[in-house]
């Protein structure tokens, strides 16, 4: 649980902000530091097992375990500046943990506040926090920002190392910036950075994406060249690619490539090669080569099964995809979230959204957690079949396991149940809606509106009860 300090801290996170944090941070930079636990006066005992590691001498930090189980980042801020009040000296494990997540929450201009504190007060940060926040910068589609922080980390004290190198040159390809990410290849020598097969593998990415064949293998020849040995990964991209491209027997003729020159395939290689096959239609046979890859030492994982389950699902062959579930489970090899919304999906897609449901209950008892979409999938279903009261318990349990469905699923909702006079329920989810400052847009209201007006109840009641 996060102790009561956080009550306190939270009561109006709003009228906080990163600069007031930044502000009271400058002005107890001389306080001493705050501790949680007091030392104790007994003697210390002179007989040590064996020397502990450096982990077990660190201090354990109040604040970051604080901060990590918080999720709205202004509540994240107001911690952040109560810990300040009471003395708390921050650094940089805090200072990152913060930056962490307001990028996370994609609050981009405190980002840049605290980075702005953090290079005037010359306080020292690690590579990793940069990658991190160029990451999420890529995610946001910020990909000028994310350069500007690569080529400005110097100014935090940091060198530039080929992980970051790679961190700026994935966002670039992401984006669609292939001409600045060649840029940055060819300058990476001024840099002082030395490629690894990673930059490669980045590069290769992005050729194969864009359907370029001869370019991804000139990027692999010049990789050869370098004498940067391919890994894994870099033989699977080309694999999927080829198998993808219905090329299932040049993905093979890759695959004995690999194998001769010492490179052990592992189960995403193999599942690759069961994607083609089934495409071929050789389900059959793809299923034999799940087999067939034990043998060579390469154990069978969930990945693998899911390339079966999906294309009897494709085919409607729900009967053969509950065995091979069964099969899993004799296996002992447990079926994740992915696989139970695979079959939750046809399920319901079939109108036997019942039966969705009581798989859905059934993988909780199996120690599978539901995410988002299977939520989604179960009160889709009974929306449709008409069940609203149904999937209104659904959604109940959606939201207290901390998920929120899509504002389709909601709209869906609300008109099914106000077409059935359950007014009190519509308003509960609008409610639940209002506390998570989610909104409909101004057509969803238009038809919400015309609904509730054509209603058996008085259109004014019933407008009332909705808005008031």
């Amino acid at each position: 649980m996060i102790n009561s300090r956080i009550k306190q801290a939270i009561v109006n996170p709003s009228k906080l902000t990163i600069q007031n944090v930044v502000v009271f941070t400058t002005q107890n930079s001389q306080s001493q530091s705050y501790h949680t636990h007091h030392h104790s006066h007994r003697p210390e005992t002179q007989i040590r097992p064996h020397k502990p590691t450096r982990n077990l001498l660190r201090k354990p930090i109040p604040l970051i375990a604080d901060l990590k189980q918080i999720q709205d980042p202004n509540e994240a801020i107001s911690l952040f500046h109560e810990y300040n009040q009471m003395g708390f000296k921050h650094d940089y494990p805090t200072y990152s943990c913060l930056l962490y997540k307001l990028a996370k929450s994609r609050n981009f201009q405190a980002v840049e506040t605290l980075l702005e504190y953090l290079k005037n007060h010359c306080i020292h940060c690690k590579e990793t926090l940069f990658i991190g926040l160029i990451q999420h910068f890529g995610k946001a589609k910020l990909v000028d920002k994310a350069i500007e922080l690569f080529h400005d980390m110097g100014s935090f004290n940091c060198s530039q190392s080929v992980h970051s190198f790679n961190a700026i040159l994935n966002v670039l390809v992401d984006n669609g910036r292939c001409g600045a990410a060649n840029e940055m290849l060819t300058s990476c020598s001024k840099m002082g950075i030395r490629l690894n097969s990673v930059s490669f593998n980045i590069m290769i990415k992005n050729w194969l994406e864009e359907g370029d064949w001869e370019m991804a293998r000139q990027v692999f020849d010049e990789m050869l060249e370098r004498e940067i040995e391919p890994t894994v990964v870099t033989y699977n991209c080309q694999i999927g690619f080829l198998c993808k491209s219905g090329d299932v027997e040049g993905g093979k003729i890759l695959f004995q490539d690999m194998v001769r020159k010492g490179k052990k395939a592992n189960a995403v290689t193999y599942g690759l090669l069961m994607e083609g096959l089934c495409c071929l239609g050789k389900y059959k046979e793809a299923k034999k080569l799940m087999f067939d890859m034990e043998y060579q030492g390469c154990k069978v994982k969930i990945v693998n099964y899911g390339v079966l389950m999906t294309d009897l699902l494709k085919r409607g062959e729900i009967g053969e995809a509950n065995s091979l579930l069964v099969e899993m489970k004799k296996r002992r090899i447990k079926p994740d979230v992915v696989i139970y919304n695979m079959l939750i999906n046809y399920i319901c897609k079939e109108g036997k959204t019942a039966e969705g449901y009581r798989m859905l209950i059934d993988m909780q008892i199996a120690g599978c957690y539901p995410n988002a979409a299977t939520y989604r999938m179960v009160v889709d279903g009974f929306c449709k079949t008409g069940e609203f009261e149904e999937g209104l318990k659904v959604l109940n349990a959606m939201l207290m396991s901390r998920h929120f469905p899509r504002m389709e699923t909601l709209r869906c909702l609300i008109l099914g149940l106000l077409d059935k006079g359950k007014v009190d329920d519509a308003c509960f989810v609008l409610e639940e809606m209002e506390k998570r400052k989610k909104g409909f847009d101004f057509d969803s209201w238009e038809v919400i509106v015309k609904d509730s007006c054509t209603s058996d109840r008085s259109a004014s009641q019933l407008l009332d009860e909705l808005v008031f």
